[in-house]
């Protein structure tokens, strides 16, 4: 009987596991990241779990993965061959980019460069005007050409991106079946198949960053598929996708962008499952790994969806500085700080911590593995927070000697400070920094950040969110048991799903409804045939939205838009929709303009997987949960002082504590600071209210 599922989650330092059963039983598992090898680690991951818990690999059903593979394959330009075919006049067109100037005063600002070189941006002669008339048609001769060229160049892939091609894709789909016929080595991705959306610059990069790790995605994909066989796994594979929904292998491989943002979106869907849960609407998901954080604000019980992104940016807080991914995402801000962060002082003489990580190799000083510059990590050990024979459960040993030395010649002894408090600095820093770009996300969204509680996780999320918190002004922080591998967990709350869209523009008041009516229902037509491999057609549902603005502005927002056929009859619910929304974000309305429709999406979706929270298998008392004590450091101490310690696995729903606490478990460590009131949930969550 098949009654199992696996989440894995490859992280940049480590990567987490989960099992659970129809019964609702958690197994958590966690080991080094393998970074020239991802897969191993999830085929050595998913072995041990299945060998520890004594669980047959033919009672496995399906096994979710996410990964960040291939953003770092983009952020190391580590991708294939890439050329870009496009119309005529229009081959800089990727490079020039939009007007905007991401820092106005830079002379010497950079911009990143297009995965196309221009020596392989190639055009065609041919137009199609923005209505989807052809102005120019084809000129076939020309391709014949063309393949010579992208043989003798030994090109890998190849993205078709042509003007206007998103209201008329003949053209498009002319020249790839050209290509594919006589150049079947070669990866192709067509623009109207990949992101089929208005906006030149943006749909060209997505079309990019598609085949140029198309080729990636495959190998990659198949070797864990051989990976999980060579386990005895016969189950279906399931990749997470950016906007918080999962795709089988054919749609991942065939769309690799949507997968960029994989695995931070799977927390996400953690802390809204479990706020759902707690009945709390509102929450901050808050993602603390070894290599960066991530912040997502959760409203209504949901995650804020984006319908774009930048990855590889020059400057990380630089909206503008990446190249831009057009497909939807669930919405947050991820800045380098995590665990494996590196303190230093810069040229100034100032402590700084991040963006750069140690990662899994060589890792902080503390793992022994060949690490020189002091981390995050190091100075949490440093504090006490982090037991060294305890850490992910004894099975690394942490070097407290090593890291004392390196923080000690590298940051104390250059600032004039004792270890102690430098370690409190690096600490403490990070906390600012997280805390900040909470603030700034939120701030952008107009949404009052102190009136949302904190959920914690990620390996090194517990051991800060007290004092992130108490930054934030933050009512209260919750601590879900197998806070270290939680991302895992979310992977096990996503539905199958998949976004499609069409530009339709045109005012709300002069729509032609029948046109919208028929991309409408062509885009749900192909989300069943999508869906239908794996998921039973009656059981499919889908979600309707609209790009709005109102007129002559140069961006929209996506708003909700109502189900069955759509005609005049609908735009003053269409208008409040829109409006409400807008009014969330800019509070105010502007009732005497038009309204414009730019884009119409449809997101079709399965089933939301049933995934019970952790119950108490034995009852247990205060006492029973007690480890003994150690040496912390708190500010409120001016130093270090004895503070309990706990057993996570020993507390039971309804024990209660105060603060300064130590809190462990095997993949990560919470600390509970001075005045802060703790209680252990139903879910077995830990749930710590601040005082004000």
């Amino acid at each position: 009987m098949k009654n199992v599922r696996i989440g894995a989650d490859i992280g940049g330092t480590f990567t987490d596991l989960v099992q659970v059963d129809d019964q609702g039983r958690f197994r958590f598992g966690k080991l080094l990241t393998t970074p020239d090898a991802p897969d191993l680690a999830v085929e050595q991951g998913v072995a041990e779990l299945l060998k520890s818990t004594g669980t047959p690999a033919s009672s496995v059903s399906h096994v979710i993965h996410g990964t960040t593979l291939f953003t770092n394959a983009l952020i190391e330009r580590k991708g294939a061959r890439t050329a870009l075919v496009t119309t005529a006049g229009f081959r800089d067109a990727i490079e020039i980019g939009r007007e905007h100037r991401y820092d106005m005063y830079d002379l010497q600002m950079e911009r990143p460069e297009p995965l196309a070189p221009r020596h392989f941006r190639f055009e065609v002669e041919e137009r199609v005007l923005s209505d989807g008339s052809v102005d120019t048609p084809l000129q076939q001769q020309a391709l014949a050409t063309l393949v010579e060229t992208l043989t003798e160049q030994r090109i890998e892939a190849v993205a078709v991106c042509l003007i206007h091609s998103y209201r008329n894709p003949a053209h498009e789909q002319q020249i790839a079946e050209f290509l594919r016929q006589r150049c079947p080595q070669i990866a192709i991705s067509v623009s109207s198949e990949v992101v089929p959306e208005i906006r030149e610059y943006e749909r060209t990069s997505t079309s990019l960053i598609n085949v140029y790790v198309q080729g990636l995605a495959e190998q990659y994909i198949a070797r864990l598929q051989d990976g999980l066989a060579r386990n005895g796994l016969d189950c279906s594979l399931f990749i997470m996708q950016s906007n918080g929904g999962v795709c089988d292998v054919d749609t991942a491989t065939q769309f690799p962008v949507r997968l960029i943002e994989s695995g931070p979106a799977a927390g996400a869907l953690a802390a809204a499952h479990y706020g759902r849960s707690m009945a709390l609407e509102n929450v901050l998901s808050f993602d603390m790994g070894g290599t960066t954080a991530k912040a997502c604000l959760i409203e209504g019980g949901q995650p804020l969806i984006a319908p774009d992104f930048e990855v590889d940016r020059k400057y990380r807080f630089s909206k503008g500085s990446g190249l831009p991914v057009k497909v939807p995402v669930i919405e947050m801000i991820e800045i380098g700080a995590g665990g494996g962060s590196i303190a230093r002082i810069d040229g100034l003489g100032r402590l700084t911590v991040g963006p750069d990580s140690a990662g899994a190799e060589p890792g902080p000083v503390s793992y022994g593995r060949g690490g020189k510059e002091p981390t995050v990590t190091d100075a949490d050990l440093l504090l006490g927070y982090l037991d060294p024979a305890f850490f992910l459960g004894g099975q690394i040993g942490l070097d407290l000697d090593g890291a004392l030395n390196s923080v000690h010649a590298r940051i104390a002894q250059p600032l004039s400070m004792e270890p102690d408090k430098a370690s409190w600095a690096i600490h403490q820093v990070v906390n600012e920094n997280m805390a900040s770009a909470a603030r700034i996300h939120s701030v952008e969204r107009g949404k009052d950040i102190t009136r949302f509680p904190l959920f914690a996780f990620g390996g090194a999320g517990p051991v800060h969110a007290d004092r992130v918190a108490r930054i934030l002004r933050a009512p209260s922080v919750i601590y879900p048991l197998g806070a270290g591998v939680m991302s895992a967990i979310g992977f096990l709350t996503a539905p199958l799903a998949v976004d499609f869209v069409r530009t339709l523009p045109g005012g709300l008041d002069e729509m032609d409804w029948d046109a919208a009516n028929a991309a409408l229902a062509e885009m749900e037509a192909e989300g069943v045939d999508v869906l239908k491999r794996t998921v039973p057609v009656d059981r499919i549902t889908f979600k309707r939205f609209g790009d709005l603005c109102y007129r002559r502005q140069g961006y929209e927002i996506r708003v909700p838009i109502p189900q069955g056929a759509l005609g005049s009859d609908s735009q003053t619910a269409i208008r409040q929709s829109f409006e409400a929304a807008y009014e969330a974000i800019y509070g105010h309305i502007l009732p005497e303009l038009e309204i414009d429709v730019v884009s119409w999406r449809v997101v079709a979706e399965g089933p939301h997987p049933d995934l019970a929270l952790p119950t108490p298998d034995r009852q247990g008392a205060m006492e029973d949960a007690r480890k003994g004590e150690r040496p912390v450091y708190m500010p409120e101490f001016d130093g270090f002082e004895p503070v309990p310690v706990y057993d996570r696995y020993a507390l039971r729903p309804g024990v209660a504590f105060e603060g300064p606490a130590i809190v462990e478990e095997r993949e990560s460590t919470v600390v509970i600071g001075p005045g802060a009131s703790v209680h252990v949930d139903d879910a077995l969550s830990l749930v710590s209210t601040l005082r004000k």
